[in-house]
């Protein structure tokens, strides 16, 4: 099993929401995350309020830290390649902050409801 991380523009979790779910892949966790990568700014992609702290102090223009979107799900091994070629497609704007995606080992998987364990716990 593998656990698929992906970091992707708040704009873009309503289409690839809707693309997992096309493919079979409704079931993931999203959070909302800050972060900051070589960008080290935004453009023209903020529809969340910012809180003043986050914004830069002095002559530069920008943000400390970028909203986004951390999204997790995990999957059988057979499964990785589909999903992130999925997430790649429906996110690639091939413009700066475009997102990061990981893809980790699992160990282990129980469902808590049923004690179902690893692959079972996951379908």
């Amino acid at each position: 099993m593998k656990e698929i991380i992906a970091i992707i523009r708040p704009k873009k979790m309503g289409p690839t929401k809707e693309a997992l779910d096309k493919i079979g892949f409704p079931s993931f966790t999203v959070v909302s995350v800050l972060g900051r990568g070589k960008q080290r700014g935004i453009a023209c992609e903020v529809d969340v309020d910012i809180r003043p702290e986050l914004l830069k102090q002095g002559k530069s223009r920008g943000m400390k830290y970028v909203p986004k979107r951390l999204l997790s799900v995990v999957v059988k091994d057979s499964d990785v390649d589909a999903i992130v070629r999925t997430i790649i497609d429906t996110n690639r704007t091939e413009q700066i902050g475009d997102g990061r995606i990981f893809v980790c080992p699992v160990e282990s998987a129980m469902r808590v409801r049923t004690n179902e364990i690893n692959e079972d716990a996951i379908s």
